[in-house]
């Protein structure tokens, strides 16, 4: 992960004088990267829309059965949302010439899930937090072994098929059959790795994010610097803007001249998401009959829903959502540049700490926070420095205190003046949430700091530091099977679909 406090410089610019025209600019065979029929099939009824409207748009929606999923007897509903790679709608007739020309879609045919996002909603509705996977976290799969997680649904489809199909199925019994096989695959992947049972399953195709993008009118976005990235179609200025559906679709998928890669094309689907969830509870959007049958129509035509989910009795839970309680988080990576032996390209995840970072973030961690003094980690956001002159320890020990719940803010380089030993600064020396971050790190001393808030932890680390995530630690994880080099990552803040503010921006 870069370390550096000075602000990042735009990149080179590749832009022509004048801004290219939208159409035919995006690669063939490019998968979806954001999920969001789904999320405004689940606050559709918060507001003062009719019921009637809902059941009809609810009726429209697949159903499938099967799945083996729970019950929700844990006190909380959690849903697997999931955006894939299809060149067919939802009920599996294929995408016209026109709307395949119109995603610039081409003539693949694909099945990976790239977006994948679990939800915790509590039974009483009154918050809810979306937790997303990178797609090339590499996981177990059942009956495959390790892979991305991604690939968990299309590489079962295709072993399953063949079997079927060897044993003299008919093509339309084993393709039911195999997808089948390979939705379960893949909630059964997520569960084993988030350590979250799943209630619900929600699956959206490449055409419903454009139909439902342009249902709402478009959605807000932010840019931290001007983009222009020809293998996802990205073309857009620095600032607030609003984005179409292709737009979208381009804004979302990038992933290639992004600082942390597949991770901060994560925060633009999570933000992407947010706004949506915004743009479709606005009065402009529940109020139009025409913006409220398009929006029917893209749902009904791209979004599949397991068969055991009233959709309506959930919907009636979601009245508190309306506010912006949907916090979107992303599950802590150890190596974001990891490779498997064989040589490929994955991203290096600890079921271990992803577990205990997901329970920490649905309310699920009842260690009563005994070793951090009293101090819930979730509540403590630190910035960390590194003055040692060892590359990446801040990263290192920023991941060390993520897998402990603690949140992070800025991760950097120390500028200021030589530092002889590490220290944690806070408004005073007896900051209970400073102590925490401190006897985190291996008891590292506290000093009080003249100008910092109440409230606020700065961690400095110095070469004399041994504590987690140092050399002699041995790191926070196990690296094994790993780069060389690892590239611990911690997770972006939070993203709220508050609205208030207008869109976060983004890299």
């Amino acid at each position: 992960m870069p370390e550096s406090r000075r602000a990042s410089a735009p990149l080179p610019s590749r832009r022509p004088a004048t801004r290219r025209a939208r159409g035919g600019r995006q690669r063939p065979g490019t998968p979806l990267r954001a999920l969001s029929a789904i999320a405004a099939v689940l606050v559709l009824g918060v507001t003062g829309l009719g019921w009637h409207s809902v059941d009809q748009l609810v009726s429209s929606i697949e159903r499938i059965g099967d799945l083996g999923l729970g019950g929700g007897s844990d006190g909380a509903v959690d849903i697997l949302m999931v955006g894939i790679d299809s060149r067919t709608d939802a009920h599996g007739d294929p995408l016209s010439q026109d709307e395949r020309a119109m995603l610039h879609a081409g003539d693949e045919v694909g099945l990976n899930t790239d977006t994948i996002v679990l939800i915790r909603v509590p039974n009483d509705g009154s918050s809810a937090t979306a937790i997303s996977i990178p797609r090339d976290a590499y996981v177990d799969i059942p009956g495959q072994g390790k892979g991305k997680i991604n690939s968990a649904y299309g590489v079962t489809k295709f072993t399953e098929q063949q079997k079927l199909l060897d044993k003299g199925a008919s093509a339309t019994d084993a393709d039911h059959k195999s997808t089948l096989a390979g939705r379960q695959a893949l909630i059964k992947s997520v569960a084993n790795l988030t350590g979250i049972t799943v209630d619900h399953y929600a699956e959206v195709g490449l055409l419903g994010f454009v139909l439902l993008t342009d249902a709402v009118g478009g959605v807000d976005v932010c840019l931290n610097n001007a983009v222009y990235e020809p293998m996802s179609g990205a073309d857009f200025p620095a600032g607030r803007q609003r984005l179409d559906g292709p737009e979208a679709l381009s804004f979302v998928r990038q992933r290639h001249d992004l600082p942390r890669g597949d991770l901060d094309r994560i925060v633009r689907q999570q933000v992407y998401m947010a706004q949506l969830v915004h743009q479709v509870l606005s009065a402009k959007t529940l109020t139009s009959p025409g913006r409220m049958k398009e929006l029917s129509d893209a749902v009904g035509r791209t979004v599949v829903l397991d068969s055991d989910w009233d959709v309506l009795k959930f919907m009636n839970q979601l009245q508190d959502l309306s506010g912006g309680q949907v916090k979107f988080e992303t599950i802590p990576v150890k190596d974001l540049n990891g490779w498997t032996d064989n040589g490929e390209s994955v991203v290096l995840v600890d079921p271990v700490a992803v577990q205990k970072y997901v329970a920490k973030m649905v309310g699920e961690d009842n260690d009563a926070h005994e070793d951090t003094g009293g101090v819930d980690p979730s509540t403590v956001t630190v910035d960390l420095y590194n003055a040692s002159g060892v590359g990446g320890l801040a990263a290192q020990a920023a991941q060390a205190l993520v897998a402990k719940g603690f949140r992070t803010g800025t991760v950097d380089n120390w500028i200021g003046g030589g530092v002889q030993s590490s220290r944690v600064l806070a408004a005073s020396s007896g900051d209970a949430k400073a102590r925490a971050v401190a006897a985190t790190l291996g008891g590292l001393p506290v000093f009080a700091e003249a100008g910092m808030t109440e409230g606020a932890v700065r961690v400095v680390l110095a070469s004399d530091y041994s504590g987690p995530g140092s050399a002699v630690s041995g790191g926070p994880f196990d690296f094994s099977g790993s780069s060389t080099t690892a590239t611990p990552v911690p997770p972006a803040a939070p993203i709220d679909a508050g609205g208030q503010n207008g869109p976060k921006c983004v890299n």
